[in-house]
């Protein structure tokens, strides 16, 4: 195919995407369905490369689309077609997923392996106080969750038990002690972002 050719059907490419888009924004299932057919697989394997477990990667392939049909008024073909543009929502979902897990497991396990002062080592009044004031934030919020996704973290992140183990322990089914795992990581992420200006990172 000549250049001229191929440079005319990538433009009348991009045209098709721009319309299936703008039909995504008037409401249409079909045009919905038929962006998920072309973008849904590699979508996923961009959150299956990112995300921990494949449940996290199923549940923001989920908020992926979510987002597209929401945003599909803002795609623009001059920046690539519409396979990019859901790569990029992909990847960026993805990353978002995979810093909120880790934030709040670095809190949680920050407060379940702080050592106890001793004299030998004095620490510094703020830091105290900051410190005294994560635990604190950490410990409202592990009040929040209901019981049994409290107890997955407790039995995580203070006792140090891996999943599998507390299945055992629990009694429960390995797929039910993830997803209260991941539930629960992610009602904390919500309720420890709003951290307050006074209390230093």
């Amino acid at each position: 195919m000549a250049p001229t050719d191929s440079s005319a059907q990538q433009a009348s490419d991009l045209s098709a995407d721009r319309d299936l888009l703008r039909q995504v924004a008037l409401g249409s299932a079909d045009a919905m369905r038929d962006v998920y057919a072309r973008c849904s697989a590699r979508a996923f394997a961009i959150a299956v490369r990112l995300l921990p477990t494949r449940a996290d990667a199923e549940e923001v392939l989920q908020e992926i689309f979510l987002d597209v049909w929401r945003r599909a008024r803002e795609f623009d073909p001059a920046r690539g077609g519409l396979e990019t543009w859901v790569t990029t929502i992909a990847r960026t979902r993805s990353i978002d997923r995979l810093r909120s897990l880790g934030t709040v497991s670095r809190m949680v396990e920050g407060v379940s392996q702080q050592a106890p002062p001793t004299s030998a080592m004095p620490v510094a009044p703020d830091v105290s106080v900051a410190a005294s004031q994560d635990q604190a934030r950490v410990r409202v919020a592990l009040a929040q969750l209901p019981p049994e996704q409290r107890e997955v973290v407790m039995l995580a992140y203070f006792e140090g038990l891996s999943q599998s183990e507390i299945a055992q322990k629990t009694g429960q089914p390995l797929g039910t002690v993830k997803t209260r795992a991941r539930l629960a990581l992610e009602k904390l992420s919500v309720l420890l972002d709003a951290r307050p200006a006074s209390v230093s990172r």
